[in-house]
Parts: C-alpha cells; sequence; structure tokens
C-alpha cells in the first residue's frame, strides 16, 4: 500500500504495539481538505482512527507541532469544548518520517461549500452559526490553568509577538515582494492594543475546521485542526474567524479560496451578526474589531503564501492549489480598506 506521508508496514507495527483493542490496520486514505498538516483516515478491523502528521516539505519553525495539536485535545477531552477522542501520541520520526497522532473519528460531516449545506433550512443554518459562535465563546471561557495549560502559551505581548512571528513567516516564505504587505505591518504596528484579554485561542477558527451534525438539529460535534493553538487574545480568533466569513454580494472574498461560500447560504448570519452573538455569549468588548479583522486578514495573507510557496515546490498533498498565490495581495488589501487606508 502506497500513501504519501504514510510508510504503511511501520504504521501497522506500531500500533499493533501502542493501540490496544484498535484491531488490524486494514486501510488508509487521504482527507481531502487540508492546506497545512496532513490528515488521514485510518480503517483498523477494530474501528476508524484519523492520522495528523505535518506537510511534506516546508516545515516553518515553530509550525506543524503534532505534539501541540495533541496535547490540546488532550487537555481539552474532559470539557464543554467539542473535540475528538485522543488515542495516542508517537514523536519516533522513524515510523513514519514524522511525529503524529491518532484521534478518533467523529462521525460529522465538514461544510466547506455551500453545496454541503444543502438541504439545511434557513432556521438550521441559522443555528449553526449560532453554534458557531457560541463554542468560540465555549474555548475562551476554559480555564486554562485547571486544564493544565498555563504554561501553553505567553498572553503577555502576545498581539506583538504575533505581528512579529508572521513577519517572520512571511520572509521565509514570500515568492515575491508586494509593497502594500509592508504599508499593512506598519499600520497594524501603529494600532497594536495596549492591553488584551488572556484566554485559550484556537489560532485558526472557522467553520470548516470543526465537524458538525446538520440535521435534524444542526450542532458543531468537534472543533480540530488546533496546530496554531495557544494562549493569547480571543478577539484575534474572532477577528480571523470574520476574515473567514463571506456575506452575501462580497465577490471580492469569494475569490479568496480558503472557507468562501458557504455562509452566503440563506440564514447564515452576517459577519456583523455573527460578531454580535459572539459579544452576547461572551460578554466581550468588540469596540477595537476592526484591528482584528485587519489582522486576520494579514495572518491569512501569509498562511496563503506558505502554501503557495509549497505548491510551487511540489510539496503539497492535494488539489486546488493552482492559483492560490493570487489571493494574497487580496488579503493585504482587505485588511487595508478595514483599517481605513
Amino acid at each position: 500500500m502506497s500513501t504519501p506521508g504514510i510508510d504503511w508496514p511501520r504504521l501497522v507495527e506500531w500500533i499493533a504495539a501502542n493501540v490496544p483493542g484498535a484491531g488490524e490496520p486494514t486501510g488508509v486514505s487521504l482527507i481531502a481538505g487540508g492546506r497545512s498538516n496532513l490528515t488521514y483516515v485510518v480503517e483498523t478491523s477494530g474501528r476508524r482512527l484519523v492520522l495528523r502528521r505535518p506537510p511534506l516539505g516546508h516545515v516553518l519553525p515553530t509550525a506543524h507541532d503534532m505534539r501541540r495539536e495533541w496535547r490540546v485535545i488532550s487537555a481539552l477531552a474532559p470539557t464543554s469544548v467539542p473535540v475528538p477522542e485522543p488515542v495516542a501520541f508517537c514523536d519516533d520520526q522513524d515510523v513514519i518520517g514524522a511525529p503524529f497522532y491518532l484521534m478518533g473519528h467523529v462521525d460529522g460531516a465538514a461544510v466547506r461549500t455551500q453545496e454541503d449545506a444543502l438541504g439545511l433550512t434557513p432556521a438550521q443554518t441559522r443555528r449553526l452559526s449560532e453554534r458557531l459562535a457560541e463554542v468560540l465563546a465555549a474555548i475562551h471561557a476554559i480555564d486554562y490553568r485547571e486544564v493544565g495549560l498555563g504554561d501553553f502559551g505567553r498572553p503577555e505581548g502576545y498581539m506583538a509577538r504575533q505581528l512579529e512571528r508572521w513577519g517572520q513567516q512571511w520572509e521565509r516564505s514570500k515568492t515575491a515582494e508586494l509593497p502594500a504587505y509592508d504599508r499593512l505591518v506598519a499600520r497594524l504596528r501603529e494600532r497594536l492594543p495596549a492591553r488584551s484579554a488572556s484566554t485559550l485561542v484556537h489560532g485558526d477558527y472557522r467553520l470548516d475546521n470543526t465537524l458538525v451534525r446538520l440535521s435534524p438539529d444542526p450542532d458543531i460535534l468537534a472543533v480540530v485542526d488546533w496546530e496554531m493553538s495557544t494562549l493569547g487574545d480571543p478577539l484575534a480568533d474572532l477577528g480571523l474567524t470574520l476574515t473567514y466569513w463571506q456575506d452575501p454580494g462580497d465577490e471580492e472574498r469569494a475569490s479568496v479560496p480558503v472557507a468562501a461560500g458557504v455562509t452566503v447560504a440563506p440564514g447564515f448570519l452576517t459577519a456583523r451578526e455573527f460578531a454580535a452573538h459572539y459579544a452576547k455569549v461572551s460578554g466581550a468588548d468588540l469596540s477595537d474589531l476592526d484591528f482584528y479583522v485587519a489582522f486576520g486578514n494579514y495572518k491569512l495573507a501569509v498562511i496563503v503564501e506558505g502554501i503557495h510557496a509549497r505548491f510551487t515546490q511540489g510539496k503539497t498533498v492535494g488539489e486546488g492549489f493552482e492559483h492560490i498565490g493570487a489571493a494574497v495581495p487580496t488579503l493585504v488589501d482587505r485588511a487595508l480598506r478595514v483599517l481605513g487606508d
């Protein structure tokens, strides 16, 4: 059996030794849709598992940390935040060529397009978007010290470090010079908040990083893809979620091929309504939200440039990456407009 990123014989041997009761592994397949870490379904005679590992190449420092993902889902498993069941972690790179972890398969849908939500009524899509806001608020309400994540990050100075970190990622990944990017970084530095709240943050929170039950009562069954989670400013999470959101009529956002399209379906909250519902259930002050939305567009621009760089090097597994680089200047321009430039 040949699957990119998987040494099947060694994986079979490792599961037999480290996952009691899993049964004999019978097959593995790449799950479509992942644009960073790679996600596979592993079939066994006893159960269905999901494997996460880093991409095949161009791994930037601090990125794609499997132990970090494993630690946060293990900490959240007993809480009200829905996450997959943590099953086993492997830091021996000799098994499949990189650290990886296994989690339980969640029998939920990944909603990435309008077609994925076909058959839902406007009342159901509204409830799904409300639940997305409520689960985000639940993540931010977790007592991270109580669940063993007190040293999971440094909340003080989080936004300043984020601006520096993503600037470094840009320098390592950029495939062309973009003067508007430099102007945006300068404006974000001017607007950095002096103080902010400190919570657990997901780092890439959007509808298609969840697994959902669509009917009869839509709900979020699991939040996945925790690779960028840390302790920091909760409004950075909200700002990025709103960056992903597409309101009806926003054709420019439709040109960015990351999480585009689904939230224009009838019944979904608008970006403004989503933010208001989050504020209602969390009690957050959103008076400086424009900064966080601009920062969300900046961060997504850097992420997309990294994906584009891996694609041009032939180191990304999957489809749909041919034109993703064109979204970078669009995201930078959107950020500048949010800030009034």
